[in-house]
């Protein structure tokens, strides 16, 4: 496949030239500044310098090949890759302005802040549709019924699932579809009303009816969010995303607008990439 050709796929998306007039153009100063950022599992570098500023209120791909490092820079965002032991990080990333990685921030904290859904749908199987939902505001605290309700019809109907649920909500999260649990996966973590999301190949696991169905919502979540999704399929990054990285053996190769990047790429890698020379 040629750019050109890549090109011919990526025509705007519907509503796509009316998005600054629908109020859902970056805000001036970005959600994330990442400086210098390199990360290892013991003595692997999984990233390698990384520099970029990822915008608010936009949906933002990373893309790249297996083992390109896509999923660790998203975990890193929030401090999820700590999780794995001994991973070591040099340089900074500051979040709306301030150091996620500074000796005083609390990591619970800064997930609570920056939410994250996984690949693979992940409801807790001893739970009901309500509870999975409210699970995260149960541990922060809040107790109050009509709140707890209140937030599970609001996160519910943000997900699109609640006209699907709403009858049901006594029954386990584990009897929904695939494309149903993902979506209450997405409900729970907009449930404690984070400043972000984290998609990592949210659609990789589902049929093309559940993945429009996904792919519709970040549409949707981008006017109260900013997102960042990891992916594997380029089409559904020029279907979701305002900006597109690509990354390639550990190191952001390029990054720009994401109908720029595909039609016009400026590094050789990344038109090799995208028109399936290698990946």
């Amino acid at each position: 496949m040629t750019t050109a050709q890549v090109a011919t796929e990526i025509q705007l998306r519907p509503g796509e030239d009316e998005r600054s007039s629908a109020g859902a153009a970056p805000d001036s100063k970005p959600a994330f500044e990442v400086r210098n950022l390199s990360i290892w599992y013991g003595q692997k570098e999984a990233i390698h310098d990384v520099t970029i500023d990822i915008p608010r209120h936009n949906v933002t791909a990373i893309i790249g090949p297996s083992g390109c490092g896509k999923s660790t820079f998203l975990r890193c965002l929030n401090r999820m890759h700590e999780l794995v032991p001994n991973t070591r990080v040099e340089g900074k990333i500051l979040f709306q302005g301030e150091d996620l990685y500074s000796p005083g921030t609390d990591p619970t904290i800064v997930r609570r802040r920056i939410g994250m859904v996984f690949q693979k749908s992940n409801p807790f199987p001893t739970m009901s549709i309500e509870e999975n939902v409210i699970v995260g505001l149960r541990l922060n605290g809040l107790r109050n019924r009509r709140l707890l309700a209140e937030r599970t019809e609001k996160a519910l109907r943000m997900s699109a699932l609640w006209d699907e649920v709403k009858n049901d909500l006594h029954k386990p999260g584990m009897s929904l579809s695939g494309g149903q649990q993902q979506r209450l996966c997405i409900a729970r973590a907009i449930a404690i009303e984070p400043e972000v999301l984290l998609m990592d190949e949210p659609a990789s696991a589902l049929d093309p009816i559940a993945t429009m169905k996904i792919e519709e919502l970040i549409r949707e979540l981008r006017k109260n969010y900013t997102i960042v999704i990891v992916t594997h399929n380029m089409q559904q990054a020029t279907r979701v995303s305002d900006k597109t990285a690509f990354f390639y053996v550990g190191q952001l190769i390029e990054f720009d607008e994401t109908t720029r990047l595909f039609s016009h790429p400026k590094e050789k890698r990344t038109e090799d990439y995208i028109t399936g020379r290698f990946g």
